[in-house]
C-alpha cells in the first residue's frame, strides 16, 4: 500500500518574513495613494488602528453620557451624590493604568494623513462638545490627535480678568467642590461624605501660610501648641505635616480657600497662572492613573492623593498659593513649560501609594520663578483634575466667634469656568 504523507500548515508557525514585508509595502503604498502630496510627509495610520480608535472613542462618550444623564437625574430630585465604593473601582486597583496610558499615549502620536484630518478631529469635537472656532491652526495642520489635544488657542480667546483683586481660573473645566479650609484637620472635601488632608495632597513639607515666615520644626512648634488649642488656631508649618499653631503667632488676616477644578476630554487643556506669583517649589508625586470622572471621584478613596501629579507651589501678594496638576487614566504626561526636562508615567517609576516624591527648588532660592497671570504654565495630555490652594484676606472676628471673609467666590459648584475668568474676588480694604 502506498502511503502518501499530508502536511498540515501550522497554525502557530512564524509568517514568512518577506511576505510581511511585501504586505507592509502595498498597505503603505495605497494609504500614500489616497492622501496625495500629504503622504510624503511620514508616517501614515492604518485605517483598522483608525477604526479602533475612534470606536473606542464613540463608546467612551456613549458610557459618559449614559452617566451623566443620571447624575443630572438623580440631582434634579435633590439628592446630592454621596461617597460609594463599588466593585469597579476594586477592579481598577488591578489594571495596569500606567502602562496602558503610555500605550494610548502612543496611539494619540501616530501621524493621521492630512486628508482624514478634519473628519477625525471634527469627529472629536461633535463628542467632545469642542469648539473648533478656536484652535490656532487649521485642523489640516494639526499632524495626530495628541496634537489636536493639546492645541493652543487664537490669541484674545480667553482674556484675562484685569482685576488685581481677583483670582482666575487656570484652566476650561467644570468646578468640583470649593471652600474654605478651616479649623484641625484642613481637610478638602473629595465629595459628600469622604474628604482628604490638603497635607497629603500638596506633600508633608509644604508651607500653608506666610512663605516668607521662618520655618519651625516640629518640636518646637509642638511646645508653642496650647492644649486648649481649638478651630480658632491657625496654620504652623512642620517638617512633618502641616499642623495647628496658636491663631496669635501668624496674622489673623488671612484664610486658606480650594477650588477643585475637572477637565473635559473635549476641553483646553493647557494650565495658565491663576495670580502673578512666585513659584518657589515643584513637588512630582509618582502614583497611580485612576480615572478622575464624576463615578471616580465618588467611588475610589483619596483619588486625588492616590493619583500621580505635579505640584506647584509659591506665594502672590496675599500669601500662600499652589497649583496641583492630578494626572489621570490615559494622562500619561503632564508638561510644565517652565521646567521642560519634567518626565510623568515613567516606566520605570514606581506606582505605589506613597508619600515620596521628587522636589526640585526653583533659583534663587527664596525668590524663584515669576509669572504673570494668565501666562500658560504647564498642560495635560488628556482630561484630568487641577487643585488650586490658596490664601486670601480675612475681615475681623465676629463676636460670635466666627470669621466673615472679605473673600468671595464668583463660582459655585458645577458650574463651567474657562481660562482667565475669576473664581473668586474681595473688595481692598
Amino acid at each position: 500500500m502506498r502511503r502518501l504523507r499530508v502536511q498540515l500548515p501550522c497554525p502557530w508557525r512564524l509568517p514568512d518574513p518577506h511576505r510581511l514585508l511585501r504586505l507592509s509595502r502595498r498597505l503603505h503604498a495605497s494609504a500614500g495613494s489616497g492622501s496625495g502630496a500629504g503622504a510624503a510627509q511620514g508616517k501614515f495610520l492604518l485605517p483598522g488602528a483608525s477604526a479602533a480608535v475612534l470606536l473606542m472613542l464613540g463608546v467612551l462618550h456613549a458610557k459618559r453620557m449614559y452617566d451623566d444623564k443620571q447624575l443630572v437625574e438623580r440631582k434634579e430630585q435633590g439628592i446630592e451624590p454621596e461617597f460609594s465604593p463599588d466593585l469597579k473601582a476594586s477592579f481598577l486597583r488591578l489594571l495596569p493604568l500606567r502602562s496602558m496610558s503610555r500605550v494610548w499615549g502612543s496611539l494619540m502620536e501616530v501621524e493621521v494623513p492630512v486628508f482624514m484630518r478634519p473628519a477625525i478631529y471634527k469627529a472629536w469635537a461633535r463628542a467632545f462638545h469642542s469648539n473648533l472656532q478656536e484652535p490656532a491652526l487649521p485642523l489640516e495642520e494639526y499632524p495626530s490627535l495628541q496634537a489636536f489635544f493639546i492645541r493652543s488657542l487664537k490669541e484674545g480667546s480667553r482674556p484675562i480678568d484685569p482685576d488685581p483683586n481677583c483670582l482666575v481660573s487656570p484652566v476650561d473645566g467644570k468646578v468640583l467642590r470649593l471652600g474654605q479650609l478651616r479649623g484641625p484637620g484642613t481637610m478638602i472635601e473629595q465629595v459628600k461624605g469622604f474628604s482628604y488632608p490638603v497635607s497629603s495632597l500638596l506633600g508633608a513639607s509644604s508651607s500653608l501660610h506666610d512663605a516668607t515666615e521662618e520655618d519651625i520644626s516640629g518640636e518646637q512648634t509642638e511646645q508653642n501648641v496650647p492644649e486648649s488649642s481649638n478651630a480658632k488656631s491657625w496654620w504652623r508649618v512642620s517638617v512633618a505635616s502641616p499642623k495647628l499653631r496658636d491663631r496669635t503667632l501668624l496674622s489673623p488676616k488671612r484664610g486658606i480657600f480650594y477650588c477643585v477644578l475637572y477637565l473635559h476630554p473635549g476641553d483646553y487643556h493647557r494650565v495658565h497662572s491663576p495670580v502673578d506669583w512666585s513659584i518657589f517649589k515643584r513637588r512630582h508625586f509618582s502614583g497611580n492613573l485612576f480615572p478622575t470622572n464624576e463615578r471616580a471621584v465618588r467611588t475610589i478613596r483619596n483619588l486625588y492623593v492616590e493619583n500621580e501629579r505635579v505640584v506647584l507651589e509659591g506665594q502672590w501678594k496675599e500669601g500662600f498659593v499652589a497649583i496641583a496638576a492630578v494626572g489621570a487614566t490615559n494622562v500619561g504626561s503632564i508638561k510644565l513649560l517652565i521646567e521642560p526636562d519634567l518626565r510623568t508615567n515613567n516606566p520605570g517609576s514606581m506606582a505605589l501609594h506613597s508619600q515620596s516624591y521628587d522636589e526640585r527648588v526653583y533659583e534663587p532660592e527664596g525668590t524663584g520663578m515669576m509669572v504673570k497671570k494668565g501666562q500658560e504654565i504647564a498642560g495635560f495630555n488628556m482630561g484630568s483634575t487641577v487643585v488650586v490652594v490658596f490664601e486670601a484676606p480675612l475681615s475681623k472676628a465676629r463676636e460670635d466667634g466666627t470669621v466673615s471673609s472679605d473673600f468671595g467666590f464668583c463660582v459655585k459648584a458645577g458650574d463651567r469656568i474657562r481660562v482667565g475668568e475669576a473664581i473668586g474676588r474681595w473688595s481692598q480694604s
